[in-house]
Parts: C-alpha cells; sequence; structure tokens
C-alpha cells in the first residue's frame, strides 16, 4: 500500500492526485517547487516502474512542467529525482529564476528553507489547485488534507 515518506509529509502540502502520482506543494517559499511522488508501494526508481508507468510518469511529469512553464514564464524549469534523503520516489520540478536566491546554482543546500506564513501557503496551494485543475485526470486533494 502507498504511504508518503514522513518528509514528505512533514515538509510539502498535498493538493492532489494525477493517474499516477501525488503531487505536492514544498513549503520553501524561495522557489515555486511542484514534487511529484508516483503512488506505488516502496518505489526508489523510476525504472522500477512497469513500461507503462514509465510512459505515464513521463506524460505527467512533462504536464506539470509546461503548465509552470505557462504559469510562471522561468527561465529555466528544474527537474530531478535525488533520493539521497528520501528513498521513496519522488520527481522535483523548480521554476527557476535568474533573480532566485540560488541562481544559478541547485536550491538544495544553497539556502536554508524559508517557510510560508499559514494564509500565503493556503493562497499559494488555492492557485496552484486552479492551474492543476486544468490537467486531464487531477482530483484535488480533500481541503482538510491539504495543507498542514
Amino acid at each position: 500500500m502507498f504511504e508518503l515518506h514522513s518528509r514528505l509529509q512533514a515538509d510539502t502540502c498535498w493538493l492532489g492526485d494525477l493517474p499516477l502520482c501525488r503531487v505536492l506543494l514544498a513549503k520553501d517559499s524561495q522557489y515555486p517547487w511542484l514534487i511529484l511522488v508516483p503512488r506505488v508501494a516502496n518505489l526508489r526508481e523510476i525504472h522500477h516502474l512497469a513500461p507503462e508507468q514509465q510512459q505515464q510518469l513521463m506524460q505527467e511529469s512533462c504536464a506539470v512542467a509546461a503548465l509552470m512553464e505557462q504559469a510562471l514564464s522561468p527561465d529555466k524549469i528544474n527537474i530531478g529525482a535525488l533520493g539521497n534523503l528520501v528513498p521513496q520516489l519522488h520527481i522535483h520540478h523548480v521554476a527557476r529564476f535568474a533573480t532566485d536566491a540560488a541562481w544559478p546554482g541547485p536550491i538544495w543546500g544553497a539556502h536554508p528553507a524559508v517557510p510560508y506564513q499559514p494564509e500565503t501557503l493556503q493562497h499559494e496551494a488555492d492557485r496552484w489547485l486552479t492551474r492543476l485543475g486544468n490537467l486531464d485526470g487531477f482530483t484535488p486533494a480533500a481541503t482538510d488534507n491539504r495543507v498542514n
């Protein structure tokens, strides 16, 4: 049975689900940052997915990246699955701007996270929910499960 890693639970809010992936918003306010987590138990690597799931993951990742590009017009979208601290497969989608705190370097370890204020987190989650609602197969998380 799929369970979200405790660190992902603590560092994100659940926006909803695509056909394969849970969609999370990172709570670091320095970067527009979504995370896709395939809802497959004990999954650590993309190549551990069945071929049709790999294709679905790529479709969902591309859809989220295109959505970020259209909504935000970033200089670059960084997409990556690292997994050094959280072994559960999760794919980061980070909209990067030449003006952001870590540009042009990687975001990891560049600066301490700056958490959203609760009302700002709710507002940001609502904005992403509106955008994600345009994607085929997106189901929003129940309101009481979203922002924690």
